[in-house]
């Protein structure tokens, strides 16, 4: 069975899913007539940016750093290009993180963070600090339902050597896909777990 730990340290992932939810809404063309008739509006771009967002409490949750943001006008899809990102969880922890790119479909049901995956939990006075490594991960989200109060379905994959280390183990595997709604965290192969003594103090 997956350490408890393991569960917790991938449903940080899920959050900065949610996240990209919150740039995809900023960046979405609003359902209103034009003013003024004329040619459909062409892709954009935005350089050298930050966007932070809030919670629904008003409260950091979200930061995006990144040289280049592009979203296409034929799908609506968003592409960003060497993101830098902080995202605090539902516990208050505080998690960086970067990849090669990422892209996020028009509705933010699909997430792929692209090439190298490295993310890092911020050791405080709560938690210790723990690294993942992996490559091209794939979140998936469930299609909202309208006035539903359940939360969405969100699924990780990955197909890649994944790695996660905190100060006591190193375990890792040859693929991996996690449902976070059950909780579940399963290494598809080849996986392999060192537990190095604790410290004595």
């Amino acid at each position: 069975m997956i350490d408890r730990r393991l569960v917790l340290i991938i449903a940080a992932l899920a959050v900065f899913a949610l996240a990209t939810q919150a740039i995809v809404w900023f960046l979405a063309p609003r359902e209103e007539e034009s003013a003024f008739v004329g040619p459909p509006r062409s892709d954009y771009t935005l350089t050298d940016f930050t966007l932070d967002a809030l919670d629904e409490q008003g409260q950091h949750s979200f930061s995006m750093v990144a040289p280049r943001m592009a979203r296409r006008q034929d799908d609506g899809s968003i592409y960003v290009s060497t993101p830098d990102y902080e995202i605090v969880d539902n516990s208050g922890n505080l998690w960086k993180g970067t990849s090669e790119s990422a892209w996020v479909n028009k509705d933010g049901s699909i997430m792929k963070l692209q090439g190298r995956v490295d993310m890092h939990r911020i050791e405080s006075e709560k938690v210790t600090p723990v690294q993942i490594l992996t490559r091209d991960l794939t979140v998936l989200s469930d299609p909202k339902v309208k006035n539903s109060q359940q939360p969405r379905e969100r699924r990780l994959e990955t197909a890649e050597l994944t790695t996660v280390i905190d100060p006591t183990t190193v375990a890792h595997g040859v693929g991996m896909k996690a449902n976070m709604t059950l909780k579940i965290v399963e290494f598809l192969s080849e996986f392999h777990s060192t537990t190095q003594p604790s410290k004595i103090r």
